[in-house]
């Protein structure tokens, strides 16, 4: 029996038809509720970023935006879940930069891989660090920590929230820029770290600006500079380190989202669109601000090779800084 072949304008027809269906479910989205997966337990500053996000998309699209907190393993298990989500646009995830530029470099087996698996959509927000260090310590400002630090090498504490986190690495990369050793002290947490700086049991801490700042106005701690090039508008009273001669430093930490690789472009770009717009709206960006962070966005491209580069960069202190973890 002679086999039917279909004729060349019905499988053109066919294939169109099926080209055009991402495009059809772009044009409609969202039809349905929207998971967002934030892998941190709730209650933190992730938390905080998320449920302003999806509280402003919810009003924006007419469906249900909904928060799915899925903590542990250092970001793992939450980013597990968004790496292996249907790629529809109907789940999507706050990310960090443990999340994508240390865990790579100091987890040698994910049970993903962060550049393949997922898609970007844009950075959110960066929360600015400052090094800041308890009253009796004899030095007040960058210029003279530098100058104790390489006369006595290893004779200054800093205490940070563990092991391999973004404190540490500020930490690391501060070591490598001066060329003299710090002694790094690892808490479990930002607030044990920074009670251990309030009691002298540490010399200094790498930590948050907005969760520091108040205590240096009460007097239980001095503000040493600002970890970045420049002078922040928020708190234009605190010197900078790049005013101290450290040129490219910035110790702090970023979120943002992505979607499981494959999305349609047309949806990354509407989530990249919408996202963008309830950052910038007056009530979430007073909130965001006010909460100590900077707003910052990106097209889905420009945050893509960010987070390459980050990554990179993140690589070659780990390397030089020979952390690993237990």
């Amino acid at each position: 029996m002679a086999l039917k072949i279909p004729h060349l304008a019905a499988v053109l027809a066919a294939a169109s038809a099926m080209a055009a269906l991402p495009a059809l479910a772009a044009d409609t989205y969202p039809t349905k509720p929207i998971r967002f997966i934030v892998p941190y337990p709730p209650g933190g500053t992730t938390d905080l970023v998320a449920r302003g996000i999806a509280g402003k998309l919810a009003e924006k699209y007419g469906q249900q935006v909904v928060i799915d907190n899925r903590g542990g393993a250092s970001t793992i298990i939450g980013t597990d879940m968004m790496a292996k989500a249907a790629p529809d646009g109907y789940t999507f995830g706050l990310i960090t930069q443990t999340t994508m530029s240390i865990n790579p470099n100091v987890v040698p087996k994910l049970p993903y891989n962060s550049e393949r698996d997922l898609a970007p959509i844009t950075q959110v927000v960066y929360f600015p660090y400052v090094i800041a260090a308890h009253p009796s310590v004899p030095f007040n400002n960058m210029k003279e920590m530098i100058a104790q630090a390489k006369t006595k090498p290893g004779s200054i504490t800093y205490g940070t929230p563990g092991t391999a986190s973004t404190n540490h690495l500020g930490g690391a990369q501060l070591e490598q820029l001066i060329g003299a050793k710090l002694l790094h002290v690892p808490f479990k947490g930002a607030g044990p770290a920074l009670t251990a700086a309030l009691g002298g049991q540490v010399q200094m801490v790498i930590t948050g600006a907005a969760t520091v700042i108040p205590q240096a106005k009460a007097g239980k701690i001095k503000i040493i500079a600002f970890a970045a090039e420049k002078r922040h508008p928020n708190w234009p009273d605190i010197p900078s380190t790049g005013e101290a001669g450290l040129k490219g430093y910035e110790a702090g930490t970023w979120f943002g989202t992505v979607a499981r690789a494959g999305t349609a472009k047309p949806i990354i770009n509407n989530l990249n669109r919408e996202i963008i717009a309830a950052l910038n709206t007056a009530e979430l960006k007073a909130s965001l601000t006010g909460a100590g962070f900077d707003i910052r966005t990106q097209s889905p491209e420009e945050f893509g090779k960010f987070m390459a580069a980050d990554r990179a960069l993140i690589g070659s202190v780990i390397k030089v800084a020979n952390i690993t973890l237990d």
